[in-house]
């Protein structure tokens, strides 16, 4: 309003025009704008960094601290609590004082529960609390810390909104409350959301910090490794959860616990025991069923919450073709089952809003101990210091009987205290206080006994005075008082994490957390994977009966046998060409006679493929895979090779490794080095062996080229190995489905009298100074012939089912298709010529034929042979009975 329009004012307006002040509307917005802001955001939205508190939860404790509501006194009514503060301290809607006092007193709200509720406080299934005239409340354990000391001047005290009583600007709080319980809060142009985490770790941390005031955020993350929710839950990746940390902003998803059961009809179901933070779990289920009714899901028949007071509990029943794996990967999908949470560490230092990364916030709350522990030992020291200038006082005038007698007089003949406090002060030199003191004392203090009980306490002080002035003087101290303090909130209030991390999302860093081992891998005909330790299987010796593998169905049968590393990645390749990623530590561990996992829980493998080969790949050559080759070999004779850099970026539906023509299947699959000898074996008992630069690398695409020559009748590939033309130790070994088998050296020493042709293909060793010669005990052809003689084929031998390249060292797995296991030494195995039978490696039913055949490599093999040198040489068949064990005989 200018001034000209103060003379369109009406006469009968009612207000001077001397009391009327033109003002700029625009302007006046803007500032009535920014004031509210400001209001909002310190007084109402963001939290304290140092109690991690907003002024809402800080006078609701202050006000039931105020009220003696501890943790050992009765429950009061919330509608007491929420009178108090309301009255007192926050003059706002009684319902947004209520919902906050309740939150406090959930416990899958908040990590560490504040508020110790009595009554309906709602529940995890969304159902609200009950009025606050019905519910009781009281302070938990875990508050009192939060206030302790708040009577020794620790924090500064403010006017409330009418000025007639004082409140904290601060609680002197000994737990690091914003890290620990979070916080979350919408301002005006600004919001906070801040996770809560574990007590242990988090006060771990702050110790470190203490020690080491320059440590960084990573070393801080071996402590503080990321949020730890009240539900619970999976934290899925630790990268948003690095990136929080570093820069005060991130993401993290979060999932729920899942299991899959089986049911007493042999169905599937899926149990969700955890759900994500702040997810209800009816919510939940409504939402599920309505995945399953809308069609986005298929699989389900039905979902139940049987949550009830011991935990959560969400039942997903599935229909009989469902994989559990498939319905799990989509309900994280599409539902609440994964939820990710954006981190915004927003907090008031110093009333400024700031962005914080995890040492500022770890940094701000130990300074603030750090003045709570000064501002606490200065009011000690103080009253410690009256304390004794008040009993400095009593000795000086009850030191003696004599001075003792003359103070009694002088208060006797005083007509006044005032005369009476005026003469002790002239006749024993005392202070004013000194002389109060002494005139307030009650005649009981006078006897022997309590004279002496004023010596001691005075001595004790003294020593006090001494202490606290110490600690004054020295920062050292008063850091070890709060890494002390900090260890006994631990101590009292600590716990383990509830929320587990999978390290997926950076998985090769999180090899490192687990022991590297060497398992047998099972996979049964029907498709079901274990991991067991090779301990679990004893050497025995040939001929034996062998040990149960693992129990399958009767129409089952143990198809595959590997031997891989805990730190290695399973490239999974089925029949159709497909290749898959599995890591070795992610197959469920159960000990050898358990029936396994079904292996589409594992990988997405469709229900028409099958998985017909494992390649175990280390994680030095996942990582560096430049020169490493894959060569793939179909049951049709179709070979094929390809950089192993074309499999380094896995993906969670799979690949295409190679392309398959109709009525031909995958068969074997080898790493290779781009310089050795591939042998290729056929039922027949043929074999060849060519180099393997007559194989050019192809695209994952590509269908490949003949290997080897097959019979019209019947005929099919066995097996295929990738041999390095320089490794003496590496033999043939060959089985038979009747159990007959042999080794056959790969290289020979060639003799001196050797033609010069034969001496032109001969090869050297690695690290062999001696310069022998040596030869390929299979000749090598061009790739797509017929090969040559590698076992004789006869009806007594079966035909050929395996080839393996092996080492004396190593042991041999052999499966028979009922699931009968038995392990032996390769130098068990006796060395036979390429065109012999070899001899009998295990005795099988005539109903059975062996299945498969794997190669263990040298471990601990002397001392399971030993163990193994006592056993007789029978064996107990499967009835228990004793059979004797097959003759050491090589035929023809």
């Amino acid at each position: 309003m200018d001034d000209n329009n103060l003379e369109n004012l009406p006469e009968d307006a009612g207000v001077p025009r001397d009391r009327i002040v033109p003002i700029n509307i625009e302007e006046e917005m803007k500032s009535a704008y920014i004031d509210y802001s400001m209001s909002v955001i310190v007084g109402r939205a963001l939290p304290d960094v140092r109690d991690g508190l907003k002024p809402v939860h800080r006078r609701i404790l202050f006000a039931m601290n105020e009220l003696g509501m501890t943790h050992n006194k009765p429950y009061k009514k919330s509608a007491r609590v929420v009178g108090e503060v309301l009255g007192k301290y926050h003059p706002h809607g009684d319902s947004s004082v209520y919902e906050a006092m309740v939150r406090m007193a959930q416990p899958w709200s908040m990590r560490y529960m504040i508020v110790d509720g009595q009554g309906n406080f709602g529940s995890q299934d969304g159902d609200s609390q009950a009025a606050m005239r019905y519910t009781e409340a009281r302070l938990q354990r875990y508050a009192e810390s939060m206030l302790e000391d708040i009577d020794k001047e620790t924090v500064d005290f403010q006017l409330n909104f009418d000025d007639t009583l004082q409140e904290p600007t601060v609680l002197p709080t000994r737990v690091p409350q914003l890290l620990v319980n979070g916080s979350s809060g919408i301002a005006v142009g600004m919001a906070t959301n801040m996770l809560p985490h574990n007590l242990n770790e988090v006060i771990d941390g702050c110790v470190a910090y203490i020690d080491n005031k320059e440590i960084t955020i990573d070393e801080l993350m071996r402590f503080i490794k990321a949020p730890d929710f009240p539900t619970g839950g999976i934290i899925y990746g630790i990268d948003g959860v690095k990136t929080a940390f570093h820069t005060g902003r991130g993401r993290v998803v979060v999932r729920g616990k899942v299991m899959v059961e089986m049911t007493k009809s042999g169905r599937e179901q899926i149990v969700i025991t955890d759900v994500p933070y702040q997810v209800s779990r009816d919510a939940l289920t409504e939402k599920i069923g309505n995945l399953v009714n809308n069609k986005v899901i298929e699989g389900i028949s039905n979902v139940a919450n049987e949550s009830n007071k011991d935990g959560t509990r969400l039942v997903v029943e599935l229909k009989k073709d469902a994989v559990a794996q498939v319905v799990i990967n989509l309900l994280y999908k599409y539902s609440e089952l994964q939820t990710s949470f954006g981190i915004n560490n927003v907090a008031l230092v110093k009333g400024r809003p700031r962005t914080l990364n995890l040492k500022d916030l770890i940094s701000e709350f130990v300074d603030f101990r750090h003045e709570v522990v000064v501002r606490r030992t200065e009011f000690e020291l103080r009253k410690a210091k009256e304390r004794a200038h008040i009993l400095e006082g009593y000795m000086k005038v009850i030191g003696t009987r004599d001075d003792l007698d003359r103070a009694i007089r002088i208060i006797r003949e005083s007509e006044t205290p005032d005369l009476a406090r005026e003469g002790l002060i002239a006749a024993f030199a005392l202070t004013e206080i000194q002389a109060r003191a002494i005139l307030e004392l009650r005649l009981r203090t006078l006897t022997g006994l309590e004279i002496d009980k004023i010596r001691s306490e005075y001595e004790a002080l003294l020593k006090t005075i001494q202490h606290l002035e110490a600690i004054l003087g020295s920062e050292e101290m008063r850091f070890d008082i709060i890494k002390t303090e900090l260890l006994e909130v631990k101590q009292k209030f600590g716990d383990e994490r509830k929320s587990e991390i999978d390290y997926s999302a950076s998985e090769m860093d999180f090899l490192d957390m687990i022991a590297e081992e060497d398992v047998v891998i099972t996979v049964s005909h029907l498709g079901y994977i274990k991991r067991t330790s090779v301990a679990e299987y004893r050497a025995q010796r040939r001929g034996g009966r062998g040990a149960m593998g693992g129990k399958t169905r009767e129409e089952d049968y143990i198809e595959h046998l590997f031997v891989a590393s805990t730190h290695d990645t399973l490239l999974i390749f089925t029949e159709k060409g497909r290749c898959y990623w599995l890591s070795v530590f992610k197959i469920p561990e159960t000990d050898k006679n358990a029936k396994g996992r079904a292996i589409q829980n594992l990988i997405q493998l469709p229900g028409d493929d099958k998985i017909r080969t494992i390649l175990n790949v280390s994680q030095a050559n996942m990582k560096e895979p430049e020169g490493k080759f894959i060569m793939l070999c179909t049951r049709e004779g179709i070979i094929k090779k390809t950089p192993l850099a074309d499999f380094s970026r896995p993906r969670s539906s799979g690949v295409n490794a190679i392309t398959i023509r109709e009525e031909d299947q995958l068969l074997e699959v080898a790493m290779t080095d781009g310089d050795s000898i591939i042998m290729m074996a056929v039922r027949s008992g043929r074999a060849i062996s060519f180099p393997e630069d007559k194989v050019r690398p192809t695209g994952r695409g590509a269908i490949g080229v003949y290997g080897i020559e097959l019979n019209p009748a019947n005929d099919a590939v066995v097996g295929m190995v990738a041999l390095s033309r320089t490794e003496n130790e590496k033999q043939i070994l060959v089985v038979s489905e009747k159990g007959l088998g042999k080794r056959t050296p790969f290289l020979e020493p060639l003799d001196e009298i050797a033609s010069d042709e034969d001496k032109a293909k001969a090869v050297t060793l690695k690290n062999d100074e001696s310069g022998q010669l040596y030869q390929l005990a299979y000749r090598i052809t061009g790739r797509g012939g017929k090969g040559v003689k590698t076992i004789n084929i006869t009806e007594k031998t079966g035909a050929l089912v395996g080839l393996l390249a092996v080492k004396p060292s190593d042991d041999l797995m052999i499966t028979c298709k009922s699931g009968i296991t038995i392990r032996m030494s390769v130098e068990a195995i006796r060395e036979a010529g390429r065109a012999t039978q070899g001899v009998k490696l295990i005795n099988i039913d005539e109903s059975d034929q062996i299945a498969a055949i794997a190669r263990i490599e040298e471990q601990d093999v002397e001392e399971e042979l030993a163990a193994a040198a006592d056993t007789e040489t029978t064996a107990p068949d499967q009835d228990g009975n004793n059979t004797e064990a097959a003759p050491d005989t090589e035929e023809a």
